[in-house]
């Protein structure tokens, strides 16, 4: 009886992680900070896309951060139209604070994840050692074989003469600055061991203006991600079907599930209708998780009752062996 109780206390345990994840309650923060949140990305588990799991965090339900191997750093913003985040790193210089030197590690991502590096993004270093690192005009064939010049940090950049918000912060602290477009990570973190400090500015469209116009340099990271499109997704977002929902995972075995407004949950999608096919299907699990300990349980009682009358039975005739014994 001792065991029968423990293993149903078992049961208990493996059935109500199932049932109480954020996504079978329906929690899905769509913002923080004042910056959205939506699918594929999620701060909450369970929301969202498993590409992107645990990978933004929302500190204090003010302050949104991308993690990765190199840190956490702010998010200052979000594009769903045009897929990217922008992310600051405070060990980057800007003209808005007095010059110091930085020996942090760079911004770097983790190449496995679906986020990836905007080919927007440009790289300032400031006050490179020339005998370290090639520091000259960038020459006007790199623009057509840009792969001839990976190792030049172009002095002559356009950025360099027009820092965001600070043309002549260059000259009043004495810096020199070079324009470098690199191929990894790990080509900015030769760069900075070789340099006093770098930021990032990204190109940042603007209005209706026509090319090249229609871009400006901001401070800050662009980092592009991928939006996965399903049929399921779609079903479930399509308020046509239903009150709309919110295109989710269950966190143990990551199958997509559809986050309904009103709490149900659906595997496709929050059409009207009777009890989710959700929660009906987990029922089911749940209740066949019971009945399974539950046989499991009888079948031990069976064999330890067995074994009990046998134990107080002597073996007059023979030898027991492997042969001939009943378990």
């Amino acid at each position: 009886m001792e065991i029968h109780l423990h293993l149903h206390f078992l049961a208990i345990l493996v059935v109500v992680p199932m049932l109480g994840s954020p996504a079978a309650g329906g929690l899905c923060r769509d913002s923080c900070g004042g910056i959205p949140v939506r699918y594929p990305l999620s701060i909450d588990d369970g929301c969202g896309s498993p590409y992107y799991r645990n990978m933004l965090t929302c500190a204090d339900n003010a302050t949104l951060r991308l993690r990765t191997p190199s840190g956490t750093y702010p998010v200052v913003g979000a594009d769903y139209a045009d897929p990217h985040l922008v992310v600051t790193d405070p060990s980057m210089w800007t003209c808005e604070r007095p010059f110091t030197s930085v020996r942090a590690a760079p911004f770097s991502l983790d190449t496995s994840t679906r986020f990836s590096l905007s080919p927007r993004n440009d790289y300032l270093f400031f006050d490179c050692d020339e005998e370290r690192v090639i520091v000259e005009p960038r020459p006007a064939v790199c623009d057509r074989y840009p792969e001839r010049c990976d190792s030049t940090c172009d002095s002559a950049g356009y950025l360099c003469r027009n820092l965001p918000g600070c043309r002549g912060a260059l000259e009043e602290n004495n810096m020199s600055c070079c324009a470098y477009r690199p191929r990894a990570a790990e080509s900015l973190r030769l760069m900075l061991r070789h340099c006093e400090s770098y930021t990032s500015v990204y190109w940042r469209a603007v209005g209706d203006k026509f090319p090249p116009y229609d871009q400006v340099p901001a401070y800050g990271v662009r980092v592009d991600f991928e939006i996965p499109v399903t049929t399921r997704c779609l079903q479930c977002e399509d308020r046509r079907r239903g009150a709309g929902g919110m295109c989710g995972f269950d966190p143990v075995t990551r199958d997509f599930v559809c986050i309904c407004s009103d709490a149900r949950n659906s595997t496709t999608d929050c059409a009207d209708g009777p009890a989710s096919r959700y929660h009906s299907s987990a029922g089911v699990v749940a209740a066949s998780a019971v009945f399974s300990i539950s046989a499991a349980v009888g079948i031990t009682g069976l064999v330890w009752y067995i074994r009990k009358i046998k134990s107080t039975k002597v073996v007059t005739c023979g030898v027991q062996s492997n042969e001939n014994r009943f378990f």
